[in-house]
């Protein structure tokens, strides 16, 4: 009995905070997404008319497009370069636990200070670096271009995130069991053969969770757009996120862009459960 009552003493303070800050917002979100409600003053019902809205209004749809192109690239950069960090780490080479840590530190940093620094260099750094060297395409700021603002907040989130993602594979290869790779050698297998035939289904399940983790956070980008660009040129690097944040804190949007994001969450959810799927079913195989 005592026992029982410690665990509910422990669970419910944390169940009541879960439940005050972050599920009863969401259901007062998805309430006031089936009214007019401005963020103050008095509201209607209006039904489903702000979900079909939102499939109607250009600027939701260019956030959503520039949304998942910076996703998915990023996605699969992230990956690719995290992979083969990890593998470099795994290694037999010396400072190998310094280099871990070392490649760990971006991710420790605060989104907005590694972007405002980032911002500098783009702005000025490498522009001047550029002109001095008489390199065109570092002569000019990417971030003042519509067309390749966007590459710059790439490089950002992949340099930041690829962290993260290197941990996870570090952990997957510190799985496999090193007479596997020798056994591959006496068959006289090489890196590739070994790499493709050996690790990367070895660690498949740490890949899955990689590419899923990395698409939900890049999907939800709000703090490197706002340091690097904030949405701009123009709306040319607007994300779901900072367009939900901006109408519906700032543009007295509240039920639209709550209706917004119940629709963002449910793109969100539906993608990662669609990752899984196609990702674990090529673990089986």
């Amino acid at each position: 009995m005592n026992k029982k009552r410690t665990f509910m003493i422990m669970v419910i303070p944390a169940f009541l905070l879960f439940f005050t800050f972050h599920t009863y917002p969401v259901i007062q979100g998805i309430f006031y997404s089936f009214t007019d409600y401005k963020g103050y003053g008095t509201w209607d019902f209006v039904g489903l008319s702000n979900y079909l809205n939102v499939f109607q209004d250009g600027r939701a749809l260019g956030a959503y497009g520039f949304t998942f192109q910076f996703a998915i690239v990023s996605t699969v950069l992230v990956n690719i370069i995290s992979l083969l960090i990890a593998i470099g780490l795994n290694a037999n080479i010396k400072f190998r636990k310094t280099l871990r840590a070392t490649y760990f530190l971006p991710y420790i940093l605060s989104v907005l200070i590694v972007g405002y620094i980032f911002k500098f260099m783009f702005t000025h750094l490498l522009p001047e670096i550029g002109q001095l060297l008489n390199i065109e395409f570092l002569s000019s700021n990417i971030l003042g271009s519509p067309d390749l603002a966007w590459i710059g907040i790439v490089i950002v989130a992949v340099w930041q995130s690829t962290a993260f993602n290197t941990l996870l594979y570090l952990a997957g290869l510190s799985t496999i069991d090193q007479q596997v790779y020798e056994a591959a050698d006496i068959d006289g297998a090489g890196p590739w053969a070994k790499f493709w035939k050996i690790t990367f289904p070895l660690v498949a399940p740490f890949f899955t969770i990689n590419m899923v983790v990395a698409m939900k956070n890049f999907l939800m980008a709000f703090d490197q757009i706002v340091a690097l660009t904030g949405g701009g040129p123009g709306q040319a690097t607007e994300s779901i996120s900072l367009l939900i944040y901006r109408g519906g804190f700032q543009g007295g949007e509240f039920a639209y862009q709550s209706a917004n994001a119940v629709i963002y969450f449910i793109v969100i959810v539906a993608i990662s459960i669609i990752q899984l799927r196609v990702l674990e079913r090529r673990e089986v195989k």
